[in-house]
């Protein structure tokens, strides 16, 4: 979430963000709720400390009126009671109105912290602005040596490129008809050498980051408390793409989630916790199954494994210092293991620069990398797909967003808490990544070439056939 200091003191840079990510939020209304919210809570600070002073100050009062009330007769009987009657009245005065001022913020914060949860980080000031996805910038390519995505497959290779859902079907990959009669439409069942390549990128992506780039590997929940989707600014914006355990029906007490990605188990890993400056930066690694519902997602991407409910993800996360520089400098490196990776299977690929409105609500920052996949796009003049890029991973900064929603600091030099910054990265997602490995390395007798780092994954086969 936003820091609230920086809304009141520059309140024209979250309106702008709003505009920016084209999110409807009422910051005025936020700022009109928020005014009186502290308003009430220093009146009910300041009426309590009263209510303190005179407890304090009554007693004694009270304790001699009332001595002296037993020998006292007539109008100086009278007066004395008039005294008691007063004292008394003083502290009921103040508990009424602090239970009037309880009533007024208990009907206030549900709303105030509604809207203060609904603000987007805003971007940093060099990303481009854009209204969404056909306005992100192109930073560069990569293409595989001999590979040249400005030409056709067939000019590259030498012959018409097959499809990913009809390699998967000849060479028994997948099965999609059975994964659909089990679980419904964007199912599927991965078969022989389909699920052993699906195993062996994961596990290929894992072992890099582990031994090559010095991250932790972590087993974190995929089923967690809404908390944690909160606190990683997945709700409120995204919660219809997340599968919903009502757990608090069946008397468990609170209802569960399935993730979306691992970035929440590594993230929630140290919510409310104050880490020590030597344990900065964190570098976790996780493989994790992943849910998604894929709402408002009919019609795009129906066949096939691009766009399904359930996949496997390798994810990257840093937490570390709150310094711009320092955030940068990590995110240039997490992009750098994930190029490393696809150089390294032969994937051409390319990086985009996110414009603001495609950046979501906790990113300040994102670039996505999509990769060469021969079987998507238009069909050509031979009615042959031309080929197209399609997203495979994306890397993102959040600031201190994501940590101040966790309320996850670290002790700065001077001993003052703070809260961290976080970055994310996929490091691998499969089986989509299987499209562009497939078809890439698809051979004119139909079976695919297994490239060099997979192959100790998948018992030290060259081929599938």
């Amino acid at each position: 979430m936003i820091d609230l200091k920086q809304l009141r003191e520059n309140p024209d840079r979250f309106r702008q963000g709003c505009l920016d990510k084209a999110m409807q939020v009422d910051v005025d209304r936020l700022l009109l709720l928020d005014e009186r919210r502290q308003a009430l809570r220093l009146k009910t600070e300041e009426s309590r400390a009263e209510q303190n002073r005179l407890g304090k100050e009554v007693g004694p009062q009270l304790g001699k009126l009332k001595g002296q009330l037993k020998s006292a007769a007539g109008d100086a009987k009278a007066q004395i009671e008039k005294q008691i009657a007063e004292l008394d009245a003083k502290p009921l005065s103040l508990k009424a109105q602090i239970q009037q001022w309880d009533v007024e913020l208990a009907t206030i914060e549900p709303e105030w912290k509604s809207l203060w949860l609904q603000v987007p980080q805003p971007p940093a000031p060099d990303v481009p602005k854009g209204k969404g996805s056909e306005d992100n910038v192109e930073l560069r390519r990569w293409n595989p040596p001999g590979f040249d995505t400005a030409k056709s497959f067939e000019t590259n290779k030498g012959f018409k490129p097959k499809s990913h859902l009809e390699i998967v079907r000849d060479l028994k990959l997948v099965d999609f008809e059975r994964g659909v009669k089990m679980s419904g439409t964007r199912h599927y069942v991965m078969t022989g050498m389909g699920m052993r390549l699906h195993q062996a990128v994961l596990r290929y992506a894992l072992d890099f980051m582990a031994d090559r780039r010095g991250f932790t590997p972590m087993g974190v929940p995929v089923i967690v408390r809404e908390e944690c989707m909160v606190g990683t600014g997945f709700f409120p914006a995204g919660r219809e793409q997340a599968y919903h355990i009502e757990e608090s029906k069946r008397d468990a007490g609170h209802d569960l989630f399935l993730t979306g990605t691992g970035e929440v188990g590594l993230m929630g890993l140290h919510a409310d916790e104050i880490l020590s400056p030597d344990q900065l930066p964190l570098k976790y690694v996780t493989c994790s199954t992943c849910f998604r519902r894929e709402a408002g997602a009919a019609g795009k991407d129906t066949a096939g494994l691009y766009r399904i409910h359930q996949f496997d993800k390798v994810e990257q996360v840093v937490v570390c210092r709150a310094d711009d520089a320092e955030s940068r400098t990590w995110h240039t490196t997490m992009l750098e293991s994930v190029e490393l990776i696809l150089q390294s299977l032969g994937i051409p690929y390319r990086l985009l620069q996110c414009c603001t409105g495609d950046l979501g609500v906790k990113n300040e920052d994102m670039i996505d990398v999509e990769s060469w996949m021969p079987g998507r796009g238009e069909a050509g003049k031979d009615g042959a797909p031309t080929g197209a890029y399609g997203e495979t991973h994306s890397a993102s900064r959040l600031a201190d967003y994501q940590c101040r929603r966790l309320n996850l600091r670290y002790k700065d030099e001077s001993g003052k808490n703070v809260f961290a910054y976080a970055l994310n990265n996929t490091v691998i997602a499969s089986p989509r990544v299987l499209i562009p490995i497939l078809e890439m390395h698809q051979n004119a007798d139909g079976s695919v070439t297994v490239p060099t780092p997979l192959r100790p994954y998948v018992g030290g086969a060259e081929r599938i056939t």
